[in-house]
């Protein structure tokens, strides 16, 4: 394809963002050094009807799981049976996220994200499966720009269990979505749309019978054009499925590369409006995303369990491997850890529910901040289990041990890095949504195509702004012995969090004031940036949802996992406030492109063969239809 230029990428990723903040948002202030907790605090609680009506269903699906589904199978096969996925249509696992109008179940996001974490404790192919098809496919963007004709034809379907995916992603267009290649063209009588292209990696696509398809409308008299989505039913002529793709985990995941020839798709099946599919794609994940920290919630849930027992239960030298001071701190960091992923995963839930806020930030933190904790509490889980944890499910089934599946959740959790935006990605996201309001005040006196005119009004916006604003950054609530008393005896990590939240909200303000323009560049930075706002993110969430459990009852022991996460989570901001400003970035990315340009390249030798082709190649295979 023909080369995307930056600035043409750029221009596509901003007119795709959501245009201004309508409602507030706890992240945002946070990065703007503004710790508002009341917000998130009192910590979000589903209702009376929604509580009823969730565990009624978290009670059968429950049943259904225990009864019907077998991991190993599953793990052994790499296939969900027919039976599974029928099973849990008929249970209306397909329907969690559908209104009761349109045949779903309604839940509210606090137990379909519990429901997710049941789903994936039993195996993560199934979570894939459901949150494929409800989360980012076909019936959210629907419930949020769908025309009331479109819900009648397509949610009951959905609900019913007809499987839907997401189509986005082609093989030369990863995160930059301005080189999308799938073509829609307008018929010549406006009665429909004809696609043509290739798709990769699309969950559910192997079995899918309505997709949301990504594809580029040419401008013309008539059509504005631009990237734009459309249903489309998979028994349409020229569909096909072209490969069944296998991955490093999630065995038994549907995933395939599509291939579209002269795809006809009715006017009628055009979501939203020309151009605006990318703007639909991002507003849906805002809360598809939280779909995938609920099911690392399930992981870490089963490491806890696992280490637990297992530190217990191995003894060396005379004593359980969990009283040896290098295990107990990984048990401790676990424990701590899965605390505070319940609590992320329950108050985006909760606050996803309210629909008062805006929580594009704090679903983004979400992603970001679970997928590399549970990582990290997966790998270190492995340590802790040594030889078994390397050693699979049924292989220790085999030999007479208990078929625990370390290895697997190892494998499978290591996609979430990846899946709905990589880390890196994530990081960049979340840095543009909080610099926000200093492009707003200062954005022509960063933009080098900006005029004089724009630069000057832009200057007059800035000084009002700046004035007002970094005052407040040196002196605020942190500072203050008796604030957040709401917290009660974890106030003092909440006013922990408002200080080293002006400190990060003053590192941007100096990366800015250094960078200028050029600060988009400086990934490295930002990124660590984000990961400070993370871990405070996290322990607000973890204070917050302490408190509501202490009140519910729970005695003594929420309070002390929210300290323990607290005070990990501390080392690690302060950890990384000091590599702000003391690293080797321009060193190692100096040494990168070295690599790149080959002067290294001796360090290859000694292998027995190259791959003889390039990573990406350029030649599209002959097209054919998948026996599925």
């Amino acid at each position: 394809m023909s080369q995307i230029s930056a600035d043409r990428s750029r221009q596509v990723a901003e007119q795709a963002r959501q245009d201004g903040w309508a409602l507030p948002s706890f992240a945002r202030e946070l990065f703007l050094g503004r710790v508002r907790p009341e917000l998130i605090h009192p910590f979000p609680r589903p209702s009376d009807h929604d509580t009823a009506k969730g565990d009624a269903f978290l009670r059968r699906l429950s049943d259904f799981l225990a009864a019907e589904v077998d991991p190993m199978e599953i793990e052994e096969d790499a296939r969900v049976p027919d039976a599974v996925v029928k099973g849990l249509a008929a249970l209306g696992a397909f329907g969690m996220n559908i209104s009761e109008e349109y045949g779903g179940q309604g839940l509210s996001h606090v137990y379909y994200n519990r429901a997710l974490v049941l789903v994936n404790s039993s195996h993560s192919a199934l979570g894939a499966l459901l949150s494929a098809h409800q989360s980012i496919g076909v019936p959210k963007p629907l419930k949020l720009f769908g025309t009331e004709d479109q819900k009648r034809r397509f949610l009951p379907r959905l609900a019913r269990g007809e499987v839907s995916a997401f189509a986005l992603t082609e093989p030369d267009v990863g995160s930059d979505p301005a080189r999308v290649q799938t073509t829609a063209v307008p018929t010549e009588d406006g009665s429909a749309y004809v696609l043509n292209g290739t798709k990769l990696w699309t969950t559910n696509g192997t079995i899918a019978k309505l997709l949301l398809v990504m594809a580029m409308v040419p401008e013309s008299p008539g059509h504005k054009g631009g990237i734009t989505a459309f249903v489309v039913e998979s028994d349409t002529p020229g569909y096909v499925v072209e490969h069944r793709n296998e991955f490093m985990g999630l065995r038994g995941i549907e995933n395939a590369v599509l291939a579209f020839h002269d795809v006809r798709v009715p006017k009628e099946n055009l979501i939203g409006s020309e151009g605006a599919g990318l703007k639909i794609a991002l507003v849906t994940l805002n809360t598809g995303r939280l779909s995938l920290p609920a099911g690392n919630l399930a992981a870490a849930k089963a490491c806890t369990r696992i280490v637990r027992e297992w530190a217990n239960e191995r003894v060396q030298w005379g004593r359980p491997i969990g009283q040896h001071e290098a295990i107990a701190e990984m048990i401790a960091d676990i424990t701590a850890s899965t605390f505070a992923i319940e609590a992320v995963v329950e108050l985006t839930g909760g606050l996803a529910d309210r629909e008062d806020l805006d929580i594009r930030l704090e679903a983004a933190l979400a992603k970001l901040w679970v997928s590399e904790t549970a990582w990290r509490n997966a790998d270190q889980m492995v340590q802790v289990r040594g030889g078994r944890g390397y050693e699979t499910a049924a292989s220790l089934e085999a030999r007479g041990e208990v078929p625990i599946p370390a290895e697997q959740i190892l494998r499978d959790l290591r996609i979430s890095r990846i899946f709905e935006g990589s880390s890196e990605i994530m990081r960049l996201f979340i840095a543009r949504e909080a610099l926000d309001r200093h492009v707003q005040a200062a954005g022509a006196i960063l933009d080098p195509h900006a005029g004089l005119k724009a630069k000057s009004r832009s200057v007059a916006q800035a000084a009002w702004f700046y004035g007002g604003w970094l005052p407040g950054l040196v002196v605020g609530k942190g500072r203050t012995p008796l604030a957040y008393r709401e917290f009660g005896q974890l106030a003092t990590h909440v006013r922990y969090v408002e200080h080293m939240s002006r400190k990060m909200a003053r590192e941007i303000f100096y990366a800015l004031s250094r960078y200028g323009p050029k600060l988009e560049r400086r990934q490295m930075l930002l990124g660590r940036i984000v990961d400070i706002g993370a871990e405070l993110f996290a322990i607000v969430a973890s204070c917050s949802y302490a408190s509501m459990l202490v009140e519910a009852g729970r005695g003594s022991e929420p309070v002390e996992l929210a300290d323990l996460f607290a005070r990990q989570a501390r080392r690690r901001v302060e950890h990384l406030f000091e590599r702000l400003s003391h690293n080797h970035d321009t060193v190692n990315y100096d040494a990168a492109q070295r690599t790149l340009e080959g002067r290294y390249q001796w360090l290859e030798d000694g292998l027995v063969s190259d791959w003889g082709r390039p990573a990406i190649s350029s030649d599209s295979p002959e097209p054919h239809k998948l026996a599925v």
